[in-house]
């Protein structure tokens, strides 16, 4: 490990530079923001740097509270070890004093280990994975299974940061705001944006499932239905197969552009989505949204503080189940029924009327 003798900078004291690990996925980046946001707002002259790949960067890039982006252009096989090389290259001359360390793998851990730093920060033992507990010198202790954005905040408690208010600020730039007024203003109503899959095929509803809640928001709640997502094939394939099953006019809008897809979330009046990436913008946006779980556990990763009530809850395996935040990974998606989805939107409508959709 790349560690370094020198000055370290006290707890609660502003440190000159501070380095994140967090490489992958949009939700994990959607749950960074915060904590970028609080470091920036106590400590402004800091220099902050984020490590991240190439697809979440595309989410956050430019944002106000990140000076520096290193990107890591993660290549297959032996290409792969050029991309760590590439990435080492660009770490700067003069050592973070900081690095904290928010991603638990073992590619995470080893840049973590690379970057010329005098004080690394991790999670302990119990909940780093693939070792990554070995490339900090300075570990969180375990308080219990949290809300994945609570363990994040975890780092702030550490330091000393005051936590609250809770800023995401995943805004809307204006070029953006031009491309989402043109698109909303052509529906005759309010959207619903609906998330068609995942990455992971055990968190994915089913077609029919969707097929029948589509025509319910169009038939019975005035809403225009938008499938959303990525360009991937398990996704293409998916909103063909609900289109094809589906008497309601949907618009297919996946597109490879997490920046549309940020601002097409943003202009819905409600999103319906499994555990993934989308569900977490749509929250950090504050658009209401109805989270299908079965195989995650809310507790740990449903939206946090707000639209807990719109949970289709299949991970409880009865109604009223008292499970704990530390259980994981159930086949319950398929406990979701169509009714439970629909009981959830009428809920959202009553309780989130709001002005969402009028952009």
């Amino acid at each position: 490990m790349t560690r370094l003798t020198g000055q370290v900078p006290e707890t609660g004291r502003m440190p000159r530079k501070i380095c994140i690990v967090m490489l992958s996925a949009l939700g994990d980046a959607v749950h960074v923001l915060p904590v970028v946001n609080a470091l920036k707002a106590s400590w402004p002259a800091c220099e902050i740097t984020w490590i991240i790949q190439t697809l979440p960067h595309r989410l956050v890039t430019g944002h106000r509270s990140v000076d520096r982006f290193l990107v890591l252009r993660r290549r297959r096989g032996l290409g792969a070890w050029q991309s760590y090389r590439n990435l080492v290259r660009s770490f700067p001359d003069e050592p973070y004093d900081l690095v904290l360390s928010l991603q638990v793998y073992f590619k995470a851990g080893i840049i973590a280990a690379l970057a010329p730093a005098y004080r690394t920060l991790g999670f302990d033992r119990t909940r780093a994975r693939d070792l990554n507990w070995l490339f900090t010198d300075e570990r969180l202790p375990f308080r219990g299974e949290r809300h994945v954005q609570d363990q994040y905040f975890e780092f702030l408690e550490h330091l000393g940061i005051a936590i609250d208010p809770i800023v995401w600020d995943l805004g809307i730039h204006p070029a953006e705001r031009i491309a989402q007024r043109a698109f909303f203003e052509r529906l005759d109503r309010p959207a619903c944006a609906v998330v068609v899959g995942t990455s992971k095929r055990e968190k994915n509803w089913n077609a029919e499932g969707y097929a029948r809640v589509l025509e319910a928001l169009e038939s019975e709640h005035g809403l225009q239905p938008v499938l959303v997502g990525g360009p991937s094939a398990g996704e293409r394939e998916m909103a063909e197969r609900i289109r094809s099953l589906t008497r309601a006019r949907a618009i297919d809008a996946l597109a490879d552009d997490p920046r549309k897809l940020a601002w097409l979330l943003d202009g819905s009046a409600l999103v319906i989505s499994p555990d993934t990436g989308p569900l977490h913008i749509a929250r950090a946006l504050d658009v209401p949204v109805v989270g299908l779980y079965g195989y995650t556990n809310p507790k740990r990763s449903g939206p946090y503080r707000r639209y807990g009530d719109l949970v289709a809850d299949g991970y409880a395996r009865f109604p009223g189940e008292q499970y704990a935040v530390s259980s994981t990974c159930r086949d319950g998606m398929r406990r979701i029924t169509v009714e439970m989805v629909l009981d959830k939107v009428a809920l959202a409508r009553e309780r989130y009327p709001g002005t969402r959709g009028q952009c």
